[in-house]
């Protein structure tokens, strides 16, 4: 099964189902947001129901959900939608990155790992897409990259050795066709440091993609003061401020040196060993001048 948080449109989900239909070997389903809901990490539709539309994609059962990546999966996987559970769901293939402390962001990589969470193998898949530099095409070229992997997956779930304790990311570099192979990383602490800046219209500045950069509009430039805000609302918008990477040897880093990074994740966010032994003590320390002050 496939979703992303690009939205069913999006070329990035339709050139890997038509890659995947293409090779006659897998039954492709499609479970994915009607919209772009890029960001949305793993939020939930709560409140309300979400719709299901029945959709054209070639090969493939498609649906259109109202819904985020992770409402998708979760239909998905439910066999309320579907009569079966899939053997695996694949996130993606997402325009821009998914690296470091971005992937706590990301509506891709929660796609794959709310499958995770029902025991459902999963693979989240993202393209460094650079404008003026990459194109539709590279989509494609991605996930053709990407089959020696799903393939050799699926032969693990069909042994039962899968290693169901984790899921995969997988990141692809910009010039997927003469990447340096595939590298095991591990998920590193790289940040696009983010700003914020007031604004008089909601479409001033151009719209910001999931690749981190803007989208400018010259018709929305040229955008008077008359626009869909109300006089008592101030408006914010997000800017990228700069990239903040300290950390070698992980996955942003063997992503700018062409590789395809492959990073098992799961889905706890303990801290490091340090912050732990460090808190042990001065917890320690709060309970004894409670102790004292209770006397």
């Amino acid at each position: 099964m496939v979703t992303n948080d690009d939205g069913i449109d999006a070329p990035g989900l339709r050139s890997l189902v038509r890659v995947l239909v293409s090779t006659n070997r897998y039954v492709v389903l499609v479970c994915a947001p009607d919209s772009e809901k890029s960001a949305v990490s793993h939020s939930i539709t709560w409140r309300h129901p979400v719709a299901a539309r029945r959709t054209n994609i070639d090969g493939a059962t498609a649906y259109a959900i109202s819904g985020t990546p992770v409402d998708c999966t979760s239909l998905g996987v439910s066999q309320a939608l579907f009569p079966s559970v899939p053997d695996l769901v694949l996130s993606g293939i997402n325009m821009g990155s998914n690296c470091g402390y971005h992937v706590c962001y990301s509506g891709t990589v929660g796609g794959a790992r709310e499958a995770f969470f029902y025991g459902v193998p999963s693979i989240s898949m993202s393209y460094n897409w650079v404008g003026g530099k990459s194109s539709i095409h590279d989509y494609t070229l991605a996930a053709e990259a990407c089959l020696p992997i799903i393939n050799a997956l699926l032969a693990e779930i069909r042994n039962q050795t899968y290693p169901e304790r984790c899921f995969l990311n997988i990141d692809m570099p910009t010039d997927v066709t003469n990447h340096k192979g595939y590298k095991l990383t591990k998920q590193g602490k790289s940040l696009f440091k983010m700003g914020w800046r007031q604004v008089t219209s909601e479409t001033e500045g151009g719209k910001m993609l999931s690749t981190m950069t803007m989208e400018t509009d010259s018709a929305a430039q040229t955008e008077t003061n008359t626009s869909t805000a109300l006089q008592d609302h101030t408006l914010f918008k997000r800017e990228v401020k700069g990239v903040h990477i300290d950390d070698p040897d992980t996955d942003w880093q063997y992503l700018q040196e062409g590789y395809i990074t492959v990073t098992p994740l799961a889905a706890l966010s303990n801290a490091e060993a340090d912050c732990q032994a460090y808190y042990k003590d001065w917890l320690q320390s709060v309970s004894e001048r409670v102790s004292s002050s209770a006397l």
